[in-house]
């Protein structure tokens, strides 16, 4: 049986900056609290340690690990805090030296001394970070776990030894590269986002999987009203200004609305030469990745750093290429972008300190292009072209985030994601797929071994690239 990956697991609602070193270290955290209830300790504690690894360490401030650990420790979740509280949460740790475990337990808890940047990596994966908590009697009990991209957090036991449970496919269509997905869209004469809703239903009631999409997608609606309507200096110190604003107030003049859908419904009026064009997808996809710099709520897809791409894409066909489209073409949209996503995470990687930016922006930008090549009438063939396609052209793509925050050049990445993804779909559909010389399942097997021949200075740990061309004095 093949490894079970729904939608739901590569599209994740979270806080940014980062899916690999905020929501990960934020749900190993909840993980470790399960664990110690598990073995019937945590209301024995009586302090917790945590050390941060590799790449976590390198840019763990940049990323917010140090805060994400906190939080998690604290029995928040990433999903349904509001993010107006963060701060404060934040401000009485630091300041009481104290933290509420599982938001039951109170502990002595010294940021500064208590979370450890190590810069050595562990063997196993470059986001590594372990736990000890220190009982009454002096015993400890650790706990290590790998961040490894897009939130997915996993213990190197559980990888290793086989015997081990693990999350195993009941799917109808198991997938587990390009070619079978689209021999199963030959066989059952179905598009692709019919073959993961086949699936999806095994695990989910159909109500079940439409309310889920359905607020994934208002989430990314959200998150692109928010950053379109929020002006002002992203946090962190290289005082980037908002760009998203000033690019909206520009482009949607003087409109009226008051929610995100009568915004939605109001560009849809606006004028659509090319240009104006260009400018909305990069709009939308600044909007979102200015939010999630700023520690608000975004959708992981599959990545925070690359969380702009596919809402970008989405809203542009919404609002440039089918004013009639509605949920069937949302939900459309989510599925293939979600399948295209998880063939990308079984064949290759999703986690920058794995494999650079290709494997976030990368694989945004082919799961956008896929999905938006569905939603123009294109062929399961010409789908797989275009995820192709998009990918093909962010082959070697490095993560160089200066200062280690998911700002420069992370934000303007995710406008040409977006708009590599709109071309990639064109293409596609402008080709017969019979002519195809480059499989998806090649780019993907060649986009991990560019990975692993990629210097490890350009794997999101800020020692090599933009991040030392251009320093904080600079900015």
């Amino acid at each position: 049986m093949e490894e079970c990956i729904s939608v739901f697991d590569m599209l994740k609602i979270g806080v940014g900056p980062s899916s690999s070193h905020t929501l990960g270290p934020w749900r190993a955290a909840e993980r470790f609290l399960e664990e110690l209830k598990e073995e019937s300790i945590l209301d024995q504690i009586k302090r917790v340690k945590v050390d941060l690894y590799g790449s976590l360490s390198l840019t763990g401030k940049g990323h917010a690990t140090d805060l994400s650990v906190m939080l998690g420790l604290s029995g928040q979740d990433p999903e349904y805090i509001p993010v107006e509280n963060i701060a404060g949460i934040i401000k009485t740790i630091e300041e009481k030296n104290e933290i509420i475990l599982a938001d039951q337990y109170a502990v002595p808890f010294y940021f500064l001394q208590d979370i450890v940047f190590n810069k050595e990596f562990l063997p196993f994966h470059a986001n590594g970070l372990k736990f000890t908590a220190y009982k009454a009697d002096d015993s400890e009990y650790e706990s290590t776990f790998y961040s490894i991209g897009g939130g997915f957090v996993v213990k190197e036991e559980r990888t290793n030894a086989k015997i081990k449970e693990e999350i195993k496919c009941a799917f109808p269509f198991p997938v587990q590269n390009a070619v079978e997905l689209l021999d199963y869209t030959i066989s059952e004469n179905k598009m692709i986002s019919e073959i993961v809703y086949e699936n999806e239903k095994s695990m989910r009631t159909e109500p079940e999987i439409h309310s889920e999409l359905m607020r994934i997608w208002n989430t990314m609606l959200e998150c692109m009203y928010i950053g379109c309507h929020s002006e002002g200096i992203l946090p962190g110190g290289l005082n980037v200004r908002r760009r998203a604003f000033d690019m909206h107030q520009n482009l949607i003049g003087l409109s009226n609305y008051n929610s995100p859908q009568t915004w939605l419904e109001e560009i849809r009026k606006t004028e659509v030469k090319f240009r104006q064009i260009l400018k909305w997808v990069s709009c939308f996809a600044l909007a979102v990745n200015e939010v999630n710099a700023s520690l608000g709520r975004v959708v992981t897809a599959p990545t925070n750093g690359s969380a702009g791409v596919i809402p970008a894409v989405l809203m542009y066909y919404l609002v440039i290429e089918n004013h009639d489209a509605g949920e069937k073409e949302i939900k459309q949209f989510l599925m293939v972008a979600g399948e295209i996503g998880s063939i990308f995470k079984k064949g290759s990687t999703i986690s920058a300190a794995m494999g650079g930016c290709q494997a976030e922006i990368g694989v945004s930008s082919s799961m956008a292009a896929a999905a938006l090549c569905e939603l123009m009438g294109g062929s399961p063939a010409q789908v797989l072209m275009a995820a192709e396609i998009a990918m093909e052209h962010h082959l070697g793509l490095t993560c160089d985030p200066i200062g280690g925050l998911v700002q420069i050049p992370c934000i303007e990445r995710n406008t040409m994601g977006a708009i590599k993804a709109i071309n990639a779909a064109e293409l596609a559909l402008e080709t017969d797929s019979k002519n195809a010389k480059v499989p998806l399942d090649k780019v993907i097997n060649t986009m991990w071994q560019t990975a692993k021949d990629m210097n490890s200075k350009y794997k999101e740990t800020s020692e090599g690239g933009l991040a030392i061309a251009v320093n904080m004095a600079d900015c």
